[in-house]
């Protein structure tokens, strides 16, 4: 990168008081999210950890709750770090004798300067664009030990999990895109409408581009390699110049007729993070942690960014029945179709675990693109829901961080997260009226920006 990105002081200044603290402990509790984000920034640290000889256990949460929380401040730990959560917790957390820290990148306007926590927000830094845990993660490893920067590998893994990349990287992201490209821990890679991988299981499994009659068909696959003259058993990789743009022009073709808006195909051909170490791109590795935890995995994806290469074959594998279980389900909505209200659309998922993939794939590739999507899972006595907007709905005066928290409170339920993507718990029975609620915020934010 040619434009030279200066960092707050500050914000340096908290990971030195991080790592000042660190260097007291032999021994650190370690806790993070399950998903791509919350293990790469984990592996980051427990890498960095281990380097120094210090032991680390490590402990992977679905979400943090005030009473987990209180069990953290108690436990009697003498030092525990924690990764992609805490941030609404930070009284709590620091109410404990024995030294906590908190790296998160999820919004709150407490500051405590005097305690080692580190929020770009608190610097200036969108949290939801620019800087990720792992992006957090990376830099406290590198304040420890600068031999620690080929742990950037795993941190565009979480950045690509949060999609942090999609329209270019900013903040403290670029800050480590041209850190780890002046090492040659990154590459760059021209994108492409094409999946990667062998064509006939990557256009199957294909959710970013969803092609309808194509993605989750085998039939529709065969079809169209056929009509592109692409033999059966071909990579992308193997693709000759003309075929490429053959192939690419019919699946743009397929998308533009199902609607999908011009941002999007954007955001699809949009640049690729090569990780040299491990073969893949950042969005191969986000795929394979994110893999892990959706299926209640987390120690193999663990595992995996300690580069136990054993658990990298067996993720692998459980990746592509996950990618099945995904698609299949995408496929069922497909056919089911979305439910509308006026400022928002919704559907009904019989698996939390793969909501919040499915509504973002919802928005842009089977319903309205110009309303926010929210999956709904019924649990016994509650109902879960993830929300996804784009970023030309955030341009409107939305937030969904705000729109959650607020729609769900009004009901007895909580919820927060970041603008662009965020959660929520309500009571079942107050599914209807929240939703009722949740429609009036939205359309209200967006018509207060015009």
């Amino acid at each position: 990168m040619d434009v030279d990105v200066q960092l707050p002081p500050k914000l340096l200044s908290s990971f030195s008081y991080c790592a000042d603290v660190l260097k007291r402990h032999c021994h650190v509790q370690l806790i993070s999210h399950y998903d791509a984000d919350g293990i790469a920034a984990a592996g980051i640290i427990a890498n960095a950890l281990l380097r120094q000889g210090k032991s680390v256990h490590v402990s992977m949460y679905k979400a943090l709750n005030a009473k987990g929380a209180e069990a953290i401040a108690s436990s009697g730990e003498a030092c525990t770090i924690i990764t992609d959560m805490g941030a609404s917790h930070l009284g709590t957390l620091f109410s404990s004798d024995n030294d906590v820290i908190v790296l998160d990148h999820h919004q709150n306007d407490e500051l405590y300067e005097d305690r080692p926590y580190v929020n770009p927000h608190n610097h200036g830094i969108d949290g939801m664009t620019s800087a990720c845990a792992s992006s957090l993660a990376i830099m406290l490893a590198v304040e420890m030990d600068e031999r620690n920067w080929d742990l950037v590998q795993l941190a565009f893994a979480g950045i690509a999990g949060d999609r942090q990349h999609v329209n270019g990287v900013t903040g403290i992201n670029a800050h480590l895109l041209k850190e780890g490209l002046a090492r040659s821990h990154l590459q760059l890679q021209e994108g492409s409408l094409i999946p990667p991988g062998e064509l006939r299981s990557a256009l199957y499994h294909s959710t970013d581009p969803y092609i309808v009659g194509v993605s989750s068909d085998p039939e529709g696959v065969d079809a169209l390699l056929q009509e592109a003259a692409v033999p059966p058993g071909t990579k992308d990789s193997d693709l000759d110049p003309q075929s490429r743009r053959r192939l690419s022009s019919l699946i743009a073709l397929r998308l533009m007729s199902q609607g999908v808006s011009l941002p999007t195909l954007r955001e699809v051909s949009r640049t690729r993070y090569t990780l040299p170490s491990w073969g893949v791109d950042a969005e191969g590795l986000a795929s394979l942690l994110n893999a892990c935890g959706r299926k209640d995995q987390e120690g193999l994806g663990m595992a995996v960014a300690l580069g136990d290469e054993g658990a990298r074959v067996a993720a692998d594998a459980m990746r592509f029945e996950y990618m099945d279980e995904v698609v299949r389900s995408i496929k069922d909505l497909e056919v089911q179709g979305l439910q509308s209200m006026e400022g928002i659309q919704y559907f009904h998922s019989p698996s939390s675990g793969y909501t919040g993939i499915i509504c973002g794939v919802a928005m842009q590739y089977l319903g309205d693109s110009r309303l926010p999507c929210f999956g709904l899972s019924r649990k016994e006595t509650s109902v879960r829901i993830s929300g996804r907007g784009t970023n030309e709905q955030l341009a409107e005066g939305m937030d969904l961080a705000v729109a959650l928290r607020d729609a769900s409170a009004s009901v007895g339920g909580s919820g927060g997260g970041h603008r662009i993507a965020s959660g929520a718990a309500v009571p079942l029975e107050k599914e209807e009226e929240f939703l009722s609620v949740l429609n009036d915020i939205i359309l209200s934010q967006r018509s207060g920006a015009k």
